[in-house]
């Protein structure tokens, strides 16, 4: 798609910002604003389970402010004793000014009752400034590097209110502002749609993935192999000809002894960490094959890793090795798909997060001849394999589509295109293509 450039440009002053169109202004925010920017309170408060919501970074994605990823309550009297600095009022942008998502904004959508901590700035609009147009800009790649410019560092990346109020935003003539916001807000609901599409499809794909994997090493890759009750609910009939054991007498079980002190960027070996991730570290304790799951964290019981190498794990992971009976590939797979199915549901966490060591070892575990075992894991692979290439796919469509959100945004508030009536774009010299 091309858009028509404006007729003149000027230099903007502003090394990060260009050239703007000859009629636009470029002033710091601090004269965009109807008080000085401010932010939350700077104490812990006492929180509460009931009360009003207590918005900080965590909330703010996307321009918008998530409250379902508020984390804690305040009571309405500590509500009235921060509001007496700061009271949220609709249209109020706010701007994460510390730790890893600096530079993220949102605005105040609705009437909604909350307040904010100290790590969100607060940026109220005057009677000059549109407040979504100006949202925007703040979501401009150009804002966006004038952030990572001037932020410091300390035990966080942070940026004070004193540096915000000082860096440059556009300000077009205020009808054109609103057109700017207004068409902004059509394209990107375009573009928002068209990437939920996509996420739909991953989700899609993930669940049929799964489900393709899960019915291979439960029930066998020929569909008219004779079937027997398993006994147990959740497995329901499995092949005839197969064998049920717990999985304490088809393998080793032991968790690690170390903690995470000693990772290192460029370590030599995997560590595998009870949050599912892997890190690096330059020492190893073992040399072998082995299935590797979280004992505790959000992990527990979702995703396992499978390794053949040296490696080392963390002290609340449980690996498993020696295989007996079945193949650390088939075990793999089929712990992967199943094992949440207790683990989550069925009682195998003594807390909300923390795996009981008897419920796992005597999990039940389907075990298929060995050369059975190996055509499963063959096939789940060749399986797993196209559902990831779909995956990629529609993520990298999503990246696309994202890129282009960004593009356009950061095209149209900096005047690089004009979003104006095509009609009153005739003598306009010269198009952008967005792709």
């Amino acid at each position: 798609m091309s858009f028509p450039r404006y007729p003149k440009y000027k230099p903007s002053g502003v090394e990060w910002l260009g050239p703007v169109p000859e009629h636009w202004r470029v002033l710091p925010i601090k004269r965009l604003v109807a008080v000085p920017i401010t932010d939350g309170p700077h104490e812990t408060p006492q929180f509460v389970d009931e009360g009003i919501p207590f918005v900080s970074a965590e909330a703010v994605s996307s321009g918008r402010i998530d409250f379902s990823k508020v984390r804690a309550c305040i009571s309405e009297e500590d509500n009235a004793r921060y509001s007496l600095k700061y009271a949220p009022r609709l249209h109020d942008i706010y701007m994460v000014k510390s730790g890893a998502t600096t530079g993220i904004t949102a605005i105040v959508e609705d009437r909604t009752d909350f307040n904010i901590w100290s790590p969100l700035a607060v940026i109220r609009c005057d009677g000059d400034a549109v407040p979504h147009f100006v949202l925007n800009f703040m979501r401009s790649r150009n804002f966006l590097e004038a952030i990572t410019l001037n932020w410091s560092f300390g035990t966080q990346q942070n940026i004070g209110m004193g540096v915000i109020e000082n860096l440059a935003c556009t300000l077009p003539p205020l009808d054109e502002q609103t057109r700017i916001a207004a068409f902004l807000d059509r394209e990107t609901a375009k573009i928002d749609e068209l990437v939920a599409e996509q996420r739909r499809l991953m989700e899609l794909l993930k669940e049929k993935r799964q489900a393709v994997i899960s019915q291979a090493v439960t029930k066998g890759l020929n569909p008219h192999t004779p079937m027997k009750p398993s006994g147990i609910e959740w497995l329901g009939d499995v092949p005839e000809h197969w064998e049920i054991r717990r999985l304490k007498f088809l393998c080793d079980i032991q968790t690690g002894d170390k903690d995470t002190e000693n990772a290192v960027e460029d370590g030599r070996y995997p560590f595998f960490v009870r949050s599912q991730t892997v890190e690096r570290i330059n020492s190893m304790t073992f040399d072998c094959e082995a299935v590797l799951t979280a004992g505790d964290g959000v992990g527990v019981g979702k995703v396992f890793h499978y390794h053949n190498g040296p490696f080392d794990f963390h002290q609340r992971v449980y690996m498993m090795n020696n295989f007996r009976e079945v193949t650390g590939p088939f075990l793999f797979h089929f712990l992967r798909e199943n094992f949440h199915k207790v683990a989550l549901e069925g009682g195998a966490k003594s807390t909300v997060d923390s795996l009981r060591r008897p419920v796992f070892t005597n999990f039940s575990v389907c075990v298929p001849p060995k050369a059975e075992q190996e055509a499963i894991v063959t096939e789940v692979e060749h399986e797993a394999a196209k559902f990831d290439a779909l995956s990629t796919e529609a993520q990298r469509a999503i990246d696309l589509l994202q890129e282009r959100r960004t593009a356009i945004i950061s095209a149209a508030v900096t005047g690089q295109i004009d979003v104006r009536p095509v009609s009153e774009s005739k003598s306009q010299r010269g198009t952008v293509a967005l792709a």
